[in-house]
């Protein structure tokens, strides 16, 4: 229970847990069966809170969020929903463009080196490599 009271956890990273503190997996399986029941976990719910909030706090891109969601045990198919729920086509970009304003607002994006370093901030951020070429071969978002 305390390892919960940090912060919400999958299922797998529960498992893993336990499985590191010597439990056998007869016993994990049944401790998560007991948090399910009581409605402690439920991957769908912490996957969703988790992409929103990095969505929001940290101006992370699907790619980053699909990332740390599967290193956290969540299920592709759950992944790739909650993605196309949180990530419209225009939401990505949109939020890109804002990001790449707010970091390099002042700068030139014609200058190569400054180029180059928005578009692999972006890449870090989660961006795909489509959204970061379209802005960037357009920069001031003029047609």
């Amino acid at each position: 229970m305390r390892y919960l009271g940090y912060r919400p956890r999958s299922e797998t990273e529960i498992r893993d847990y336990l499985r590191r503190r010597g439990h056998s997996r007869e016993v994990a399986e049944q401790v998560l069966e007991k948090l399910r029941s009581l409605r402690y976990i439920d991957d769908e719910s912490f996957a969703r809170n988790w992409a929103m909030s990095k969505t929001r706090n940290r101006a992370y891109g699907p790619d980053r969020i699909a990332r740390e969601l599967r290193a956290k045990g969540i299920a592709a198919e759950l992944i790739r929903q909650i993605l196309r729920d949180i990530f419209g086509r225009c939401d990505e970009k949109t939020q890109a463009q804002r990001l790449l304003a707010k970091r390099f607002g002042g700068e030139d994006l014609r200058d190569l080196k400054t180029l180059r370093r928005a578009a692999a901030f972006l890449q870090r951020r989660g961006y795909s490599n489509a959204v970061i070429s379209e802005l960037l071969r357009n920069p001031d978002g003029e047609e």
